[in-house]
């Protein structure tokens, strides 16, 4: 069924190439610098998955407080084994230069 659906659809649709239809859309600017060559800065890429991270922890951190009376000991140490685990992480982060901005 997808596959008849694409053909289709390519005999339908209409067919215009021209070099700016095919050329990649960026913010509506042409490429410039860097970017126009692809390569792209990493360490922006290493601090949105670091952010992430954090996020998660926020997210698992939030429930643990409302529910911490019923798990009593061992859900407490657990979740300070999580954050240990967490900053682990975090301080290899910093120490390889994952949260340099500027090289």
């Amino acid at each position: 069924m997808a596959g008849a659906t694409l053909f289709v659809s390519s005999l339908l649709r209409p067919s215009n190439p021209y070099a700016a239809k095919n050329m990649p859309y960026e913010c509506g600017m042409d490429a410039a610098g860097e970017a126009a060559a692809g390569r792209f800065r990493v360490p922006f890429f290493i601090l949105a998955i670091l952010l992430v991270v954090f996020d998660v922890e926020a997210m698992f951190l939030f429930p643990w407080a409302v529910v911490l009376k019923e798990i009593g000991l061992v859900g407490y140490v657990e979740m300070f084994v999580f954050m240990l685990l967490l900053l682990v992480g975090f301080a290899y982060a910093w120490l390889k230069g994952a949260l340099e901005w500027e090289a």
